[in-house]
């Protein structure tokens, strides 16, 4: 595997690539990297030639109080896992490289919309980060196809608008979500859960498999089942965030008569912020 530090000299090797006809995969990621993320990484092999993963600590999606300077940086581990798993080229710039004018004069990509629920509405800015950020990795690489995990089921919403918005020629791949043996969705915050709590935060998962059989079973009242799905959260002793039965491709509140229905949930255990979804289509 070869490690890039610069965007001159990873477009030179992948421009002699696209020359001998290579198509280009795309894996970004802000490292920490864990058992779904190379999943990420062989879901592209399977499509690619030639595999690039990035690791970048996105400041500009991170918000005042986020967990930015806490985030774990594990390059060496990275590194290794990567190799292990057979990726061709490993991006990791700095904030200088891929910021150069600074944050705060950066040109920014905005999308309009799905932007401001969920996740958005919690975490304002975030995405407005992570369009920029993607938009940018998408002009480094130029990727033939670009491979997203479902568990971020919003941020890929969003990018895939974004790649339409704005005519991008890459393919936008979805990869299952990738999970614990009781349920909890693998994730690089996962760290961050006590021992206490770690028996318990399955209890998201079970919500959002009820509340699908609670819909294919008949019931529509939306409003009630999130309501009870908060209940049974709080009951073990966290923090709700949101949590939303929507239409999957808008992700505005599902109305009765919508048949392609996403569950998505996000709390806070005492050290990190946990989302999850699921989705399914109503008979």
């Amino acid at each position: 595997m070869q490690v890039f530090h610069h965007i001159t000299s990873l477009r030179e090797s992948l421009k002699q690539d696209r020359l001998a006809g290579k198509r280009i995969g795309f894996v970004p990621t802000m490292g920490n990297l864990h058992a779904a993320h190379l999943e990420l990484v062989k879901t592209a092999q399977q499509t690619c030639d030639i595999v690039v993963c990035s690791i970048f600590v996105n400041g500009l999606q991170f918000g005042l109080n986020e967990d930015w300077d806490k985030y774990p940086r594990t390059f060496q581990v990275d590194s290794q896992k990567l190799r292990d798993v057979g990726c061709d080229y490993l991006f990791h710039p700095d904030d200088r490289e891929m910021y150069p004018n600074g944050l705060d004069t950066q040109t920014r990509v905005i999308c309009p919309t799905m932007t401001d629920v969920l996740c958005g509405a919690s975490r304002p800015g975030h995405f407005e980060g992570v369009t920029t950020v993607v938009s940018k990795l998408f002009n480094i690489v130029q990727p033939d196809e670009a491979v997203f995990g479902l568990k971020d089921y919003q941020q890929l919403a969003v990018i895939r608008r974004m790649v339409e918005d704005l005519c991008m020629p890459v393919e936008i791949t979805a990869a299952p979500i990738h999970r614990e043996d009781d349920g909890l969705a693998m994730s690089s915050r996962n760290g961050f859960i006590t021992p206490a709590e770690r028996p318990k935060v399955s209890v998201l998962n079970q919500c959002l498999n009820w509340v699908r059989e609670q819909v294919e079973a008949g019931r529509v009242d939306f409003d009630q089942l999130q309501q009870e799905a908060c209940a049974t959260i709080e009951a073990q002793g966290f923090r709700i965030d949101y949590f939303s039965i929507s239409d999957s491709k808008t992700l505005q509140p599902a109305a009765v008569d919508d048949m392609q229905l996403t569950v998505l949930g996000a709390m806070f255990t005492e050290g990190a912020r946990l989302i999850d979804n699921l989705s399914f289509e109503r008979s």
